[in-house]
């Protein structure tokens, strides 16, 4: 049997436990170091390190979980890129589609795998959605992605800074949610038709309505920071107007209780990516295109608000 990978995981904020967790209970992981700004943790048996450069230096690890806040994906993604190292970042891939094409073009040039962490594609719910779907011809889709952010952050304040997470909701939740369409409608000629974005006094986006069309299918995306609980769920109707429905929180007892599963089965593939058991480019362009449908949606958005009623003009959005 082959050792196993030798990770390193850079941010400790509120979504690293599920990566920590999913690394201790595989075979192909072992966890070689971590990185944050923060004081070391005790609990953690490995080496800590406050700058992600001196751990790719120092460490060189067969891989790397990117885990810090949005704004930060660029700077320390091509920095593990260009020392030869894959990479596994939270969505977004990046700020902007442009910055997401930077690190997409810097793995294919350098042949180094890189992957966009969509955790809902291992979800069992969708699986068992898609498995139902078979080969059936979708007519229509709807994601609603519904949840009160402030019960989320886990002390990660950098969500509520539109600057740092990239806007809001639609920002931060839109390509989990996108990524998903694309899962069930045939991404070929997918575009956004339509959207809108409410933000609150701080310019954060706290909901945002998105509808996206290819060919005949069409699709909407709903999303919501100030809903009072939350609801994360998929509708299908099929060309033989069937409706699929798939919660995917449904059957996951506590708090994010569907994402330990979901994250264990994530970094099962992105141990195939760096073994090369998988195609390099499996992960990466799905970053990048769910940021260009979420740039798509702000500049509808923007053009919805620019000719809105002044008195409901906030509505609206752009970056």
């Amino acid at each position: 049997m082959t050792r196993p990978l030798r990770l390193g995981v850079i941010g400790l904020g509120a979504i690293s436990p599920y990566y920590l967790a999913a690394a201790e209970r595989s075979p192909r992981w072992e966890l070689a170091a971590v990185c944050d700004t923060r004081p070391a943790r005790p609990d953690l048996d490995a080496p800590h390190f406050r700058d992600h450069r001196e751990l790719l230096d120092r460490v060189r690890p067969d891989a790397v979980v990117v885990a810090v806040p949005n704004h930060a994906h660029l700077e320390v993604c091509r920095d593990a890129l260009l020392a030869g190292v894959p990479v596994c970042v939270e969505k977004p891939l990046a700020l902007t589609a442009a910055e997401g094409r930077t690190l997409v073009d810097l793995a294919t040039v350098r042949a180094v795998p890189l992957m966009t962490a969509f955790h809902r594609r291992y979800n069992a719910a969708v699986h068992d959605l898609l498995d139902r779907i078979g080969d059936r011809p979708v007519r229509s889709v709807r994601v609603r992605y519904l949840e009160r952010i402030e019960e989320h952050l886990g002390g990660e304040d950098w969500y509520l800074d539109p600057a740092r997470c990239g806007g809001g909701c639609l920002a931060d939740n839109g390509p989990n949610a996108f990524d998903l369409v694309r899962q069930l409608i045939p991404d070929v000629t997918l575009s956004v038709t339509a959207a809108e974005v409410r933000r609150d006094t701080s310019g954060t986006d706290r909901q945002a309505v998105v509808e996206l069309r290819a060919g005949a299918a069409s699709a909407r995306v709903e999303l919501d920071w100030s809903y009072p609980g939350e609801r994360k769920d998929l509708e299908v109707v099929l060309a033989d107007a069937s409706t699929l429905r798939a919660d995917v929180l449904a059957g996951h007892t506590g708090f994010k209780g569907s994402l330990w599963h979901e994250y264990e089965a994530l970094l099962a593939e992105f141990a195939a990516l760096v073994e090369g058991r998988a195609a390099l480019d499996r992960g990466a362009h799905g970053g990048l295109r769910a940021l260009e449908l979420v740039e798509a949606a702000y500049a509808l958005a923007a053009e919805r608000a620019e000719g809105a009623d002044p008195a409901t003009a906030n509505t609206g959005a752009d970056r």
